[in-house]
């Protein structure tokens, strides 16, 4: 049973519990013992970060553990989420790590790890790791030349960028193209500007100036209205919003409006479709995605399959699937041809590609590629986390909504996997009519989890 694995890895306030430098050592020795395990070779962990100015405590901590083990460090900096898969996978490495909170504020961290595969680890695989992180579970010391050493991996960033360039169409180019990027003042914020600008493209670069504190601080794609402002005043043809870690990309029309993350998987399903390159004719989703994205694509003739929150679960459907398309209403794209894990700076480039190969601009992509059934998305922050199931108030009058809903409509109550917060969904045709749901929905909860005195 994992309890602190989250739906993306293990994430809290830097240097509070479980966040802690004890932790990261703890789980450096975790890590390298079983990625180690059964291997006649000396163990290498490729470990990456973000901008936080706690990843450089974590980031010892981490090294420090897997050096206990007899484990090979190679420290790639700052540098996107997905290029440490591509890293661990390129490097033949046994595991990678990331440090880093995604789209948390600056004070939260977090650690994932990805396999030798370059996919993230699966329940199972957490499980065993977090067993292994209980006082007294992994007692080997290893001294003298047994004890590993860390190196640092100087063209990290140059890897990446070359490996995402020839992500691109051969055939295809950006010259010219007027393009804003986003940075998030994140681990993007050198690799970004350079894929696009070595392709040819007339970059804007904004979020580009880390100082440790100032990660996704409006900035990037949880604030794209700096990016939306920047592509009006240039006139560019899109603006690319990255997340902290750059997993995650929110992409912006000619006409400075946010292209919703449904309607540009829709976009990206249709010409897939249509080139005969949509395996099995199918996209993977999570439960979030809007019903209007599945009308659309049953409307075209692809099936859509639905999985809980979360990245790595799309991933593991679509790799059980044997599908190639996937992603989240949030801005995760995840092209299994090119990538193993949800990667904003591909994504984008393969918008790009089809704005290329149609010569229609974004908005008129979009526009045309799904209608968007009302939605309601309400965060609760509680006291406590109380399981659902023992939530009455909470329980009854969802009831009552999903049968006032019927067929129309959608009702998802989740806990956030990253975040101590309710989410509340509801889609159907009448947006006043769910406003208030949500609302009654959120005040049921309350009740349910009064507030400490």
């Amino acid at each position: 049973m994992r309890h602190l694995f989250g739906t993306d890895g293990i994430r809290g306030v830097a240097n509070e519990a479980p966040m802690t430098p004890e932790l990261a050592l703890t789980l450096g020795r975790a890590v390298t013992y079983v990625a180690g395990r059964g291997k006649r070779h000396v163990p290498r962990i490729v470990v990456g970060k973000d901008t936080r100015l706690s990843g450089y405590m974590i980031e010892t901590a981490l090294a420090a553990g897997i050096c206990s083990m007899g484990g090979r460090v190679i420290l790639c900096g700052p540098v996107p989420t997905p290029a440490v898969a591509h890293l661990t996978v390129s490097m033949r490495a046994d595991a990678g790590i990331v440090i880093s909170a995604s789209h948390n504020p600056y004070d939260d961290n977090g650690i994932k790890i990805f396999g030798a595969d370059g996919f993230k680890l699966a329940d199972e695989a957490e499980s065993e790791i977090e067993a292994l992180l209980e006082e007294g579970a992994l007692t080997i010391r290893l001294t003298g030349r047994a004890i590993g050493r860390a190196e640092k991996l100087e063209d990290a960033r140059g890897r990446y960028v070359a490996f995402a360039k020839a992500t691109y169409p051969r055939d295809l180019s950006l010259e010219g193209i007027r393009i804003v990027v986003d940075a998030a003042h994140g681990a993007a914020y050198r690799v970004a500007p350079l894929v696009f600008q070595e392709l040819g493209a007339r970059v804007t670069a904004i979020g580009v100036r880390p100082n440790g504190t100032n990660i996704n601080r409006d900035a990037g794609a949880l604030h794209p209205e700096n990016a939306q402002a920047e592509v009006k005043k240039r006139e560019a043809a899109i603006g690319i919003a990255l997340d902290g870690d750059a997993d995650r990309v929110v992409v912006i029309d000619e006409r400075g409006a946010v292209v919703d993350g449904d309607a540009v998987m829709a976009m990206c399903a249709q010409r897939m479709l249509r080139d005969g390159e949509l395996r099995k004719a199918t996209l993977v989703a999570t439960v979030m995605s809007n019903l209007g994205l599945e009308r659309a694509l049953k409307a075209q003739g692809i099936a859509l399959v639905r999985t809980p929150v979360g990245d790595r679960y799309v991933v593991e459907a679509m790799r059980k699937g044997g599908f190639n398309l996937g992603g989240e209403q949030s801005g995760h794209l995840i092209f299994l041809d090119h990538a193993s894990t949800g990667d904003g700076i591909i994504g984008a480039l393969q918008i790009l590609a089809l704005m290329s190969r149609t010569g229609r601009p974004l908005s008129e992509l979009s526009r045309g590629a799904m209608e968007r059934v009302p939605q309601i998305l309400e965060n609760v922050t509680l006291a406590s986390r109380k399981p659902l199931d023992e939530m009455a108030a909470l329980a009854r009058l969802s009831a009552e909504v999903e049968r006032a809903l019927g067929d129309e409509g959608r009702l998802l109550v989740r806990w956030s996997g990253t975040e101590p917060k309710l989410r509340i969904m509801i889609e159907g045709p009448d947006a006043t009519r769910i406003a208030a749901w949500a609302k009654d929905l959120a005040a049921a909860a309350r009740a349910d989890v009064p507030a400490a005195s």
